[in-house]
């Protein structure tokens, strides 16, 4: 796979970029622009996704140019969809743990299991009965960060510090009220490498302008908030980071995530219905004497997302869960899958929807 980053490349300078972070916090002025040719490549390549091999494995070297090394990173997307039965449901993980530091830590995994849950239904004042989740922690609480040690090019101190970053990005892609209810990921934002042209390419169309190709709830967890509105202030998140050396000595983190929202319709009423996500994302914070990226920043390997319940039709840039009880009406592709199963390694993505079988 081919994507710009090369010396004399048409990468986004880092002040078009910041220039685009200001202003698309207000809502307000034009992304960083690629020739529309470009764009094209760019969208369909972030849709597509190669018949084998392990995704992380896709980031290569290219031949230097210059004293640092310049490589590119042959990103993968992956999105599946499934819809609501009788309450929403979703899919589940992919991971390749080999050489992986850091493991689920005890209390994660006594959250995880068994499948007995809560009775009864969702309210506004318990929202997450019925639901596994409602023995999880919540928030960032939820989200297991190994123990640190020196790394590639990294000390213990740069990878604990490289760590607490990838969890902040975690946290302001999926966690940040303001971003829940339809803002601006700009937080999340600044934290990924701006001379990653792919990325910033796709990022700027998703947030302007979503469309299939183009669809930020991707890598940015958003509810239209003429649609939907959060129940209880509490996202329920149960998952773990781990870490290995990566390409060129950096620092290679996979996080897999499953966060639970539990949701109500947005002119009031006392439905409450639950949009569960799981998220793996991998990152690579790059040795800036080998790679050309941006200090403090990391490089977007992969990310996949298994969505249920946040919409299966047109694309709008925010999860738009179904309301009135009756599932629905997209049809579905004949798939099952169980939202709370983490012991599924997620998969490819599927463009049809699928059923899910609890919320």
């Amino acid at each position: 796979m081919k994507t710009g980053g090369e010396q004399g490349g048409s990468s986004v300078p880092d002040e078009v970029w910041e220039e685009f972070l200001r202003t698309s916090v207000d809502g307000s002025g034009d992304a960083p622009k690629e020739p529309s040719a470009r764009a094209r490549e760019v969208a369909g390549r972030l849709r597509s996704e190669p018949a084998e091999p392990t995704p992380w494995r896709a980031h290569t070297p290219v031949r230097p140019r210059s004293r640092k090394g310049w490589y590119v990173a042959g990103l993968v997307a992956s999105l599946a969809l499934l819809v609501v039965a009788v309450d929403p449901g979703g899919i589940i993980g992919w991971s390749d743990d080999k050489g992986r530091t850091g493991e689920t830590s005890a209390s994660a995994r006594e959250s995880q299991g068994p499948d007995d849950e809560p009775a009864g239904r969702a309210t506004l004042d318990d929202p997450f009965r019925g639901s596994p989740a409602a023995r999880w922690e919540n928030g960032t609480a939820g989200i297991t960060v190994p123990a640190a040690k020196a790394t590639g090019w990294m000390t213990k101190a740069e990878v604990q510090q490289a760590l607490a970053r990838t969890r902040d990005f975690l946290v302001a892609s999926n966690l940040d009220p303001a971003v829940l209810r339809g803002g601006h990921p700009a937080k999340a934002i600044i934290l990924m490498n701006p001379r990653q042209e792919d990325v910033t390419t796709f990022v700027s169309t998703a947030l302007r302008t979503p469309d299939k190709d183009n669809d930020p709830v991707l890598l940015f967890s958003r509810f239209d908030p003429a649609q939907a509105r959060l129940v209880g202030g509490v996202v329920k998140a149960l998952g773990e980071m781990t870490y290995r050396e990566g390409r060129l000595g950096a620092l290679e983190v996979t996080a897999d995530v499953t966060y639970v929202y539990p949701v109500a319709p947005a002119g009031g009423g006392d439905e409450v219905v639950r949009t569960i996500v799981r998220r793996e994302t991998i990152v690579s914070w790059d040795n800036p004497e080998k790679v050309t990226t941006k200090a403090g920043t990391f490089t977007l390997l992969s990310y996949k997302t298994a969505m249920t319940n946040g919409g299966c039709g047109d694309v709008t840039g925010y999860f738009r869960p179904e309301f009135g009880g009756g599932g629905s009406d997209q049809p579905t592709d004949g798939r099952t899958s169980d939202p709370y199963d983490r012991d599924t390694a997620m998969g490819k993505g599927h463009d049809g929807c699928g059923t899910a079988t609890r919320s």
